[in-house]
């Protein structure tokens, strides 16, 4: 089985797009999506939709249980652009209220983490699977790896830092160009970031996801191009995005 792993859309749906057509050449049995379809980009409705579609599992991601329920601990150019994606939830102009209702009904019914075999599935951690942060430097937190791991049956992925990588019990975090873009999933217990498709962040501008093929026991990291200047343009047009989430996707910060 070939599974495409997605995460961190952020409403960018130029991104989404350029990523649906990449997976499409890749022979994919289903698709995962690990959560944060919505929050800083300006089509939280359209990629919502293309998720409901085209997923056969989508895990709640912070944005998107702030979107239903008060933000924690936003910075506060988050925290105006997810009452802006509230707003174009409720829009009239986005869809029938039945259109409306049923991205609501979505959101609001996601599972915080999911297991299946060996493999778990959450947006951000095994300890807190909606809001904890494993960054690339945690590798130097033991204690904090170690508890992590402790969670972990064999193989876990995760998003949320929008830093695709593969972190090892031998305290190590190897970045998809270091592992020339596949990891051989083996006997050890590993917690893989799959990237960010609308919001990168390892200075790389292009959208990231992850394959993981579960015959040849291998995850792939895909790099895929898309039409930046677009998503920026539309963000520039909403008063209430900040500018800077339109800058930083040119340099992926």
């Amino acid at each position: 089985m070939r599974q495409a792993l997605i995460s961190d859309i952020h409403g960018n749906l130029e991104a989404l797009n350029a990523v649906l057509v990449d997976i499409a050449s890749q022979k994919i049995d289903q698709i995962i999506c690990l959560g944060d379809i919505v929050g800083y980009g300006p089509n939280p409705c359209e990629c919502l939709d293309l998720v409901m579609k085209k997923c056969k599992l989508t895990i709640l991601g912070n944005h998107d249980q702030a979107a239903l329920f008060d933000p924690d601990g936003f910075n506060p150019v988050a925290l105006k652009a997810i009452y802006w994606t509230r707003d174009r939830l409720d829009d009239p102009s986005t869809g029938r209220q039945q259109a409306i209702n049923k991205r609501w009904d979505f959101l609001s019914e996601l599972p915080k983490h999911h297991s299946e075999d060996k493999f778990l599935y959450v947006h951000g951690s095994p300890r807190d699977p909606t809001n904890e942060y494993v960054f690339p430097e945690t590798v130097y937190d033991r204690a904090k790896m170690n508890s992590m791991f402790d969670r972990v049956s064999q193989y876990c992925f995760q998003g949320h830092t929008h830093m695709p990588g593969v972190f090892t019990t031998e305290l190590e975090f190897i970045e998809p160009a270091d592992c020339n873009y596949q990891y051989p999933l083996g006997r050890e217990k590993l917690m893989i970031n799959v990237g960010s498709v609308g919001q990168p962040r390892d200075e790389d501008s292009r959208s990231c996801y992850t394959i993981l093929d579960t015959d040849e026991n291998k995850v792939f990291f895909r790099r895929v191009e898309y039409d930046i200047e677009t998503t920026i343009a539309k963000i520039y047009a909403e008063a209430d995005l900040d500018n800077m989430l339109g800058d930083r996707l040119r340099t992926g910060r």
